[in-house]
């Protein structure tokens, strides 16, 4: 596996070390050694798919407070997504940042999402879907989000959002201070 620290302190791209023959590949997505080598959380206790009909659906932007506050590894095994973080972190030198990855089955890229960010994506193909793997359980009482496009963030999104959820649509502005101490004011129900 191929571990690249991006701009933020603690996220990763992770690509999958191919070993090729003529009957295709062969690679690892998983390894728990590799990834505590690398200093990163090892801890899986839970596996999530999206999967999205359309388009321009976009899912996000969405974290956990502590205790329950969470790692994700995210890939994409059908169709193509862009997916986003945003650095929520009220300490960090890149607090309201963010980056975007496009991730596809045949790119191999995973996105390492440390605690402290908010997460999301936008497919960028009809019938896409996305496998997440998950630090710990989903707490609904902790679940918290942030507004895809607020303008303290202005994430750059790659098309016009045809389908949101009502609850990612009325997610409030980000606050530093609210992510500190109790998080978003709206929780996922």
């Amino acid at each position: 596996m191929i571990f690249t620290e991006i701009e933020f302190k603690g996220a990763y791209i992770v690509e999958w070390h191919k070993l090729e023959d003529e009957r295709g590949y062969f690679a690892r997505s998983w390894c728990q050694h590799e990834f505590e080598t690398h200093g990163l959380d090892s801890r899986l206790v839970q596996c999530n798919i999206s999967f999205n009909r359309k388009k321009g659906t976009l899912r996000g932007m969405h974290y956990q407070l502590p205790p329950f506050a969470e790692t994700k590894l995210v890939r994409c095994t059908r169709g193509a997504v862009y997916d986003v973080i945003v650095d929520l972190r009220p300490d960090s030198p890149t607090c309201s940042r963010w980056v975007g990855v496009e991730l596809t089955p045949d790119n191999g890229k995973m996105l390492y999402v440390p605690r402290g960010f908010a997460h999301g994506f936008q497919t960028l193909e009809d019938d896409t879907e996305v496998f997440y793997q998950m630090s710990e359980f989903y707490a609904p009482e902790y679940a918290r989000g942030v507004r895809w496009n607020d303008s303290q963030f202005k994430v750059i999104w790659p098309s016009q959002v045809t389908v949101i959820s009502k609850r990612d649509q009325e997610y409030a502005d980000f606050e530093p201070t609210e992510f500190s101490s109790s998080g978003s004011k709206h929780a996922d129900k």
